[in-house]
C-alpha cells in the first residue's frame, strides 16, 4: 500500500447547477465511478444498473431541482472529491437495509451516503475535507443526529481493488462518531450529534 501523501488545504463547494461541470468531469475521469453509478444509489429512485447515462441524467435532475446535497472538494479549480448527505427521504437506499431496520429504534435526522475521492488523490485528507465539509453544512442547516455507515477496517486483511464508498470506521471515530450496532460483517451504523 501506498504511503499517505501530504495533505493538501482543500477547499468545498456544494453540488449545484454552477458546480455540475467540476462533478461530472470527475465523475467522467473515474469511469462514472463504480461503471456508472454517478452517486445515485442512495437516492429515493436508485441506481440504474442498465445505464449509466441513466443515472448521470437523474443525478443532473436532482442538481437542477435542488434536491442532492453533496460537498464536492476542490484541490485549486480541480474537484477531486465529495461527501453526499441528506435526511433519510432524501437518501433512503442504503445498504443493508433488513439488518438496519431489524434494531432501528428512531431514524436519524442526517444520513452520509457515499464518499469519493478521485484518482491521484487518495490517502491525502480528501474524505476528511468532504466528510467535515458535510457536517458544517449540516450544522448550518439546523443540525441533528448524523447517522454513517463506514467499513470496519481495523482486524481486517486488506482487500484487493476494494474502495470504502461508504468511509473506513476510522475516519468517523475521528470526527467524533461512535459505533451504534452492525448491520453487516464489517459495516457499523455510526452516529453523531451535530449542533447548529
Amino acid at each position: 500500500m501506498a504511503a499517505p501523501q501530504k495533505q493538501a488545504a482543500y477547499t468545498t463547494r456544494a453540488l449545484a447547477t454552477e458546480t455540475w461541470d467540476d462533478f461530472a468531469a470527475l465523475v467522467e475521469a473515474n469511469n462514472g465511478v463504480w461503471g456508472g453509478c454517478w452517486c445515485m444509489g442512495f437516492h429515493p429512485e436508485g441506481l440504474n444498473e442498465q445505464s449509466a447515462e441513466a443515472n448521470r441524467d437523474n443525478k443532473r435532475a436532482h442538481v437542477r431541482r435542488g434536491t442532492v446535497r453533496q460537498v464536492l472538494v476542490y484541490d485549486g479549480d480541480a474537484c477531486v472529491g465529495w461527501c453526499q448527505y441528506g435526511t433519510p427521504a432524501e437518501l433512503p437506499g442504503i445498504k443493508n437495509p433488513t439488518a438496519y431496520d431489524k434494531e432501528l429504534r428512531e431514524l436519524p435526522d442526517w444520513r452520509i451516503g457515499c464518499i469519493f475521492t478521485g484518482k491521484g488523490h487518495r490517502r491525502s485528507g480528501v474524505a476528511r475535507a468532504a466528510v467535515t465539509g458535510a457536517l458544517e453544512a449540516i450544522a448550518d442547516a439546523g443540525g441533528g443526529v448524523v447517522e454513517a455507515y463506514p467499513e470496519q477496517v481495523e482486524d481486517r486483511r486488506p482487500q484487493q481493488g476494494a474502495y470504502f464508498h461508504t468511509g473506513p470506521e476510522s475516519l468517523f471515530e475521528e470526527l467524533g462518531f461512535e459505533r451504534d450496532r452492525r448491520i453487516a460483517k464489517w459495516r457499523w451504523v455510526m452516529r453523531r450529534d451535530v449542533r447548529p
